[in-house]
């Protein structure tokens, strides 16, 4: 009697042409994730400065949110069906799709139109975003080294590296906006994408994965581990503590606090905004990327990677509390209280960037090899669903409470973080 089937999963024969295969993938990668920043900055500037409320500047990243719940889900699917190339590529190829459609947004149109347009495209691009995520870190699962702290200090790299370059491409968004506009901004960027799409697509070599299998039901999503539910859960309001102030509440705040009202007043704080964002991105990449030496994880046992990811899960916790003491002390945009919201932002983001380092290897060293790709979709679904709580309650605590609101809600996302990532270790 034959047992199961079982589709091997390829694997560069050579080291380096697994090298090859992660450097083409870490490419599209910055690619992908340096325009995705661009457009983030470029949509929210935009229409602050046009009027829109925080709510409604809120609603304008919901479905990008949404879309990516539905798609991290199908992704693991589409991708065991077709391939980790064809996902990564199709990803590349949306983005390009919803920057050329957002160049068609008429200044003429009302508000009510503006928002469902941009909305619309948001989601097309939350697609790709997930698609292109998805692609690059089951890759990493395949192609790292099998030595010891090798797939640690890989997707540390890719991870790392990856939110230096978005956090490029927010500065990039700002200046843009402030030197050529809107449109022109949009379809610069389109046209960029394109022509690294096209070199992917030409150069990307075959130590890229393929199709892992080819009887994939659509049914086998699920984590079946319940570490993999756990961490899931914490990943939901890990990133639900960071967007709660991101999204809206510290760029609406900094706005209000840099810009005098005047056309040039409102350019210098789109590239003050923008710089600062960027700096908190870069640097949280950076500090993502050194994670396995800050953490002195080489050689130690998955126990005790989870033991530091409750630890850091722990300070984060205090951090978004404090801001929000110190922002219902001032009352609303004071110079030392812009200063203390700085400094203490950026503690937020080392700490923050600790915990999602170590939380991007422990799903993958959770995952096995044969189902990598559905455990990971499922994982950044609950990425997705934190991003999108995180998004809506922005603009809402933001709108009823003000920055103290908003920070405080953010304190109470890290502290369910916290508790989610306590129960690992009674795996």
């Amino acid at each position: 009697m034959s047992g199961p089937v079982r589709d091997s999963v390829p694997r560069p024969d050579r080291p380096e042409d697994a090298l090859r295969a992660y450097a083409a993938v870490t490419a599209a990668y910055w690619a992908f994730m340096a325009s995705d920043g661009a457009l983030r900055m470029l949509v929210l500037l935009q229409f602050n400065s046009l009027g829109f409320t925080p709510v409604q500047l809120a609603w304008l990243f919901l479905l990008y949110e949404a879309a990516g719940i539905a798609t991290n889900l199908g992704a693991g699917w589409l991708a065991a069906r077709f391939g980790l190339a064809a996902t990564l590529h199709g990803g590349l190829a949306l983005q390009i799709g919803a920057l050329v459609a957002l160049a068609q947004l008429d200044p003429s149109w009302g508000v009510a139109a503006s928002v469902v347009f941009v909305m619309a495209v948001q989601g097309v691009s939350g697609v790709a975003k997930d698609l292109a995520k998805m692609s690059s870190k089951s890759a990493v699962k395949l192609l790292a080294p099998k030595e010891d702290g090798g797939l640690f200090r890989w997707v540390a790299a890719l991870t790392g590296s990856k939110n230096a370059v978005k956090g490029l491409g927010f500065f990039l968004g700002a200046m843009l906006l402030a030197l050529v506009g809107f449109r022109a901004a949009v379809w610069s960027m389109a046209a960029v994408l394109a022509l690294i799409l096209a070199a992917v697509m030409m150069f990307l070599p075959s130590g890229l994965p393929g199709r892992m299998k080819s009887d994939e039901s659509w049914g086998g999503w699920r984590a079946t581990d319940a570490r993999v539910n756990r961490l899931s859960l914490a990943r939901l309001f890990l990133f639900g503590a960071r967007d709660v102030w991101f999204v809206v509440g510290i760029p609406v705040y900094f706005q209000a606090a840099l810009s005098d009202g005047t056309s040039e007043g409102r350019r210098t704080a789109f590239f003050l905004i923008g710089g600062f964002l960027a700096l908190w991105i870069i640097g949280y990449g950076a500090v993502q990327a050194l994670a396995p030496r800050i953490l002195g994880a080489r050689g130690q046992a998955e126990s005790g990677i989870i033991r530091k990811a409750i630890f850091w899960a722990g300070l984060l916790v205090p951090i978004p509390f404090a801001l929000a003491i110190a922002a219902a002390m001032a009352g609303g945009p004071a110079p030392w209280l812009s200063a203390t919201l700085i400094g203490g932002l950026l503690l937020f983001g080392y700490v923050f960037a600790i915990n999602s380092s170590v939380h991007s290897y422990l799903i993958l060293a959770f995952g096995s090899a044969e189902r990598i790709t559905r455990d990971v979709g499922f994982y950044y679904m609950a990425n997705a669903a934190g991003r999108l709580v995180g998004t809506l309650l922005s603009g809402l605590s933001y709108q009823i409470g003000g920055l103290a609101l908003c920070l405080a809600t953010a304190g109470a996302m890290a502290l369910a973080s916290w508790l989610a990532v306590r129960r690992l270790a009674t795996d």
